[in-house]
């Protein structure tokens, strides 16, 4: 291998751990976002409701944190050899959902708990490629 492949290979990586970073803390907060939600559906008071406002606010920032990250992450595997944006195409449109307060609080935890698997899937698909460019090193 020489320096430009393991140049490229480096970057991938790196793009892999900052898509990471996003797609963790995404989970998290739709996570938070979750469990607050389901406190607001059997009787939360309005305190329950800002807060899971709050939350859903920071997971929609996150996710949208993550889908950058993804980009840039497709954009850098398709400088590697053996890659294309192919791999990772499935997983750039997760969770593109928008949080809407007028929804019904039961539509919305559907809404988080569909974000959520989205954002397990792509964790584990980063993490196969990530795994498998850190082989080729």
């Amino acid at each position: 291998m020489n320096e430009v492949e393991r140049r490229e290979i480096e970057e991938a990586i790196s793009a892999a751990d900052n898509a990471l970073h996003h797609l963790g803390s995404a989970r998290k907060y739709l996570g938070s976002a979750g469990n607050w939600g389901l406190v607001d559906i059997f009787g939360g008071g309005m305190i329950t409701g800002l807060i899971k406002h709050s939350k859903m606010g920071n997971a929609e920032r996150e996710v949208q944190e993550a889908k950058y990250a993804l980009q840039k992450f497709s954009k850098e595997l398709r400088d590697v050899s053996g890659y294309s944006s192919i791999h990772i195409n499935e997983f750039l449109t997760f969770a593109d959902f928008v949080f809407d307060g007028v929804l019904a609080d039961v539509l919305v935890q559907s809404k988080i708990s569909e974000a959520k698997r989205q954002c397990d899937d792509a964790i584990r698909q980063v993490t196969i490629i990530r795994k498998e460019l850190a082989s080729k090193l």
